[in-house]
């Protein structure tokens, strides 16, 4: 069954319609409109982008001139300068894509003309001021999400020529003039068009990839492939990851909840859908292969750990371990894969642990102890002393060493460089919803702009 389910999960790539998807996804994004305004606010920036990044390829062409027989000329050295860029409005077409207006686009092309033989050159100058109209739509390419701009267009609402010098006749500057005011907007909108279809294809990739780079460590990782096309509605994205996690090239799979879109609501600026089945379970027992849930305490720290008041004596030569031995050591692992429940209550994680006590000696401990699910099975000491060391003394360490970890981790995968606001972790049966409202990510920005140019 496993081996079926897998398989499917290669097969329904960007090819299931969504209620199908819905069964093999574990990760669901949803983008509300508020938060598409906030990433909305730098959409000029990568527009700019486009329009520095272009290149302008060189134009050819013959024109009959009466007497004169038939004059050659080219175009070169197509440069833009003085780019400045006015507003970017947006709006979210259901069913449809993204429609996207980028008003009072001013710019300088400047370039050479090359004409009559091949000896002779005039510069010139074209001042503009341009519309620019995207209509984006998303698309599954390569198991990825992927954006079609490729219906773009320009509206040239000024176009001012300016030609070198006065020494050309006035039917070669009209030749020169219908010639440049035709190639220039023919070769500036097919560029800028093309560049912007190039930089969303790299946008979408770097989002992706950033993502996925944040879900993975060492050898633990989470496919997040897209199972279905998005779903765009007037009021909200939505993106739909398959999250298998894979340890060491092996994929797990294990039963689980299935979405539905009144999971989500649309009152916060970005949701996450994670599924307890396809996303924890799963990274609980990769941690748990990869030998994450190990704990090794040793000289003082025990001893202070130790000196919380417990009702149960404690045994003697425990207390000679940890008051006479100078190198006291205990060392904890889960001893199985731990398993984990959501629900509205919340989530729990069960795991069986062992634990041994070092004195001195590192070849063989002076107790060892393993929990069962009812209790503790221990081979050197009384019950009542181990049950109560490890849910007054152990429990608690466990759980913040947990804590500063999983800080650590979300830091090194970068979560401290975003501007994250009052988020929320909803705990639902089978599966958890976070929500949050965020700031524009300046540092993905600085980031993307620096592969762009590269």
């Amino acid at each position: 069954q496993i081996a079926f389910v897998s398989l499917f999960f290669v097969v329904c790539v960007c090819v299931c319609d969504p209620s199908s998807a819905y069964k093999y996804t574990g990760v669901v994004c949803r983008l509300t409109y508020p938060a598409a305004a906030v990433l909305n606010e730098k959409t000029t920036k990568v527009i700019e982008a486009a329009f520095q990044h272009a290149r302008y390829p060189s134009m050819q062409g013959e024109k009959s001139a009466g007497f004169f027989g038939k004059v050659s000329y080219g175009l070169e050295n197509l440069e833009i300068y003085n780019l400045s860029i006015g507003r970017s409005d947006f709006e979210l077409r259901p069913g449809e894509g993204i429609g996207l207006e980028i008003n009072n686009v001013s710019a300088v092309f400047s370039g050479t003309i090359l004409y009559g033989y091949g000896s002779w050159l005039l510069d010139f100058e074209v001042e503009t001021q341009i519309d620019l109209g995207i209509n984006p739509k998303l698309y599954c390419g390569n198991s990825k999400v992927a954006a079609d701009t490729s219906d773009c267009y320009l509206n040239f609402h000024k176009f001012r020529l300016y030609l070198e010098g006065d020494k050309e006749p006035n039917w070669l500057k009209k030749l020169f003039t219908d010639f440049i005011t035709f190639t220039v907007k023919l070769v500036v909108k097919g560029q800028i068009c093309k560049e912007i279809n190039k930089l969303a294809d790299i946008l979408a990739e770097f989002i992706q990839d950033t993502a996925a780079d944040f879900l993975s460590d060492g050898g633990i990782s989470v496919d997040i492939g897209v199972t279905t096309t998005p779903l765009i509605t007037a009021n909200y994205i939505e993106s739909y990851h398959k999250g298998l996690t894979t340890y060491l090239n092996l994929t797990s799979v294990i039963n689980a909840s299935v979405f539905l879109p009144d999971h989500l609501t649309e009152n916060r600026m970005l949701y996450f859908w994670f599924s307890g089945g396809l996303i924890f379970k799963p990274l609980i027992a990769a941690a748990h292969q990869d030998g994450r849930f190990q704990l090794n305490i040793s000289s003082e720290e025990l001893k202070t750990l130790f000196e919380t008041n417990l009702s149960s004596i404690k045994p003697e030569y425990v207390e000679k371990c940890l008051l006479g031995s100078a190198s006291p050591e205990l060392r904890a692992w889960s001893s199985s894969i731990p398993t984990l429940n959501t629900s509205t209550v919340g989530t729990s994680v069960w795991a069986q642990a062992t634990g041994e006590l070092y004195c001195g000696s590192r070849s063989k401990p002076v107790l060892s102890f393993q929990t069962v699910h009812r209790g503790i099975f221990h081979r050197v000491l009384k019950f009542e002393f181990i049950r109560e060391a490890v849910e007054k003394i152990g429990v608690p360490k466990v759980l913040s060493v947990l804590e500063v970890e999983i800080t650590r981790l979300m830091d090194k995968q970068g979560a401290n460089l975003f501007d994250i606001i009052d988020p929320e972790v909803l705990h639902q049966e089978g599966y958890i919803v976070t929500r949050m409202d965020f700031g524009f990510p300046h540092h993905l920005l600085v980031d993307f702009l620096k592969r762009t140019l590269q």
